[in-house]
């Protein structure tokens, strides 16, 4: 018999807690016509593939633990999907950094300006809140139908 017991996202390894996150995501993806592809290394920068029900709309993905900006993102039609407070976003990497670099100081920092910088919020600000509202999936458990 199985003894179902609900797992602490703490206590985890990083390995799992990747496997996790493309899981709750997964779930969220389909309630929008998504079925999402896992793929084993990446892939142009993707963790995973999220193709549409339409059969035409094709969505590449790195899977973040936050709200996250890397340069080697840059050029490749990347979206960018992470977790935070029990909402779920995914957005086109290269829209939102050109508005975070205009409303955030992100472009100024020291790991920014490296030639393969990067810059990622622990919580999104709230310069970026507005930007990022579209991008907002919902919450990441939903009900059944």
């Amino acid at each position: 018999m199985v003894t179902f017991q609900r797992v602490k996202y703490a206590d985890i390894n990083s390995r799992q807690k990747e496997i996790f996150n493309f899981q709750k995501v997964s779930g969220l993806l389909a309630d929008f016509g998504f079925a999402t592809y896992r793929l084993t290394d990446d892939w142009n920068g993707a963790d995973f593939l999220a193709v549409h029900f339409d059969g035409s709309t094709f969505l590449r993905v790195q899977l973040k633990g936050r709200l996250t900006f890397e340069k080697k993102y840059q050029g490749k039609d990347l979206w960018v999907c992470f977790r935070h407070a029990g909402l779920v976003y995914l957005y086109p990497h290269d829209a939102l950094l050109a508005k975070a670099l205009k409303a955030t100081n992100i472009g100024n920092t020291e790991s920014w300006r490296k030639a393969d910088g990067g810059y990622s919020f622990p919580a999104p600000p709230k310069s970026l809140e507005a930007h990022l509202q579209p991008y907002c999936l919902g919450h990441e458990s939903s009900p059944a139908p």
